[in-house]
Formats: structure tokens, sequence, C-alpha cells
């Protein structure tokens, strides 16, 4: 596989990371009117998603590939 198409696709994997963990932390303000347990459901599913972006991030830092802005 040619080595910018890899990055090309990471670097797309880790946007979609990026957006779905912003997304999961949103639903923590929703969850908050259905009660305690939905609350400890979001932000279960916010850290596990928060954790995938970062290895996205991490593995793109290896690659010498900066994200910030």
């Amino acid at each position: 596989m040619n080595q910018s198409l890899a990055n090309s696709e990471l670097i797309a994997t880790f946007r979609r990371a990026e957006v779905d963990a912003a997304h999961k932390f949103g639903l923590i303000k929703a969850a908050q009117k259905k009660g305690p347990k939905a609350i400890q459901t979001a932000v279960e599913t916010a850290a596990k998603a928060a954790k995938r972006r970062d290895s996205y991030a991490k593995k793109l830092a290896v690659l010498g590939v900066s994200l910030t802005d």
C-alpha cells in the first residue's frame, strides 16, 4: 500500500473518531434528563470513543503527522 494513501486513510479514520468522540460527549448532556444510569452509560461510551481517538492520534504522531490546529 502506498505510504501517503495509508496516512490519508489513517487521518480520515482519526477525523471520524474525533467527530464520534465529540458526539458521544454531547450525549452526556442529553442523558442528564434520563437519570444516573443513563449518565454513567453515556460517560463510559464517551470515554471509549476518546480512547479510540487518542489511539489514532498516537499512531499519526509516530508517522510524524501533526493534526493540531
